[in-house]
């Protein structure tokens, strides 16, 4: 068993047993002790449903209202009139059946797909490239729209999806552990609402089943809902 740091123990000694509100979790984990780089802050939430239902599935996405302290790197499936306007938003590569071909052949540097509708016929022939990396543009999550523009601008920026994995949890970055602790806690609380109003109306018995929030290299911190 590998030797606890002193970090690590004066961490684990701070992490309350019981659930505490958003803004004590919050100041929790700011008092851990830090680390020699920025840390993420994440927020898991373990649902009561069956994710092997499809009507059970909870899928989202959203633009907090700090932002996560990270952009990402945004491609764009749209037509050859609309790739200068795709990139000039800030995707770094945007095309049609010639994007699709380059993921075919292995290229998969990247962290947001979006897509015209009309482009989804050639998209679909990448299901096994980009399903399994939670990459394939969906129009529920807002990464399959008209308005490519406004949606690459908002994922570069740092707007964050979300769906249930297979053990009924979504996981999100909620922002930096340099972030000022009101601000943590407005992104925190707002991605809480969120899930809480995706409520599936099969679902039954506790929705909400436990809440942590974490850095990248912190014990976890419960949060009462």
């Amino acid at each position: 068993m590998p030797k606890l740091t002193k970090r690590i123990k004066s961490d684990t000694e701070k992490a309350p047993a019981d659930p505490v509100s958003v803004g004590e979790a919050v100041g929790i984990v700011k008092s851990f002790g830090k680390t020699k780089f920025n840390q993420t802050v994440d927020i898991c939430m373990h649902l009561g449903v069956d994710p092997k239902h499809a009507d059970q599935l909870v899928r989202g996405s959203i633009s907090l209202p700090h932002g996560t302290g990270k952009t990402a790197r945004v491609i764009c499936f749209c037509g050859s009139d609309k790739e200068e306007a795709a990139k000039a938003a800030g995707a770094i590569e945007a095309g049609g059946e010639d994007l699709v071909k380059k993921i075919t052949d292995g290229w998969i540097d990247f962290d947001v797909a979006i897509a015209s509708p009309d482009m989804m016929r050639f998209v679909g022939k990448l299901g096994k490239q980009l399903g399994p990396r939670g990459l394939m543009p969906s129009p529920k999550a807002g990464t399959v729209t008209p308005n490519i523009e406004n949606a690459i601008k908002e994922y570069a920026a740092g707007k964050i999806e979300f769906r249930t994995d297979k053990g009924g949890n979504v996981h999100a970055p909620v922002g930096k552990l340099d972030f000022d602790a009101d601000k943590l806690e407005e992104n925190t609380q707002a991605f809480i609402d969120l899930v809480l109003k995706l409520k599936p109306s099969t679902a039954k018995g506790q929705y909400i089943k436990r809440v942590t929030l974490s850095g990248t290299m912190t014990p976890g911190v419960q949060i009462a809902v």
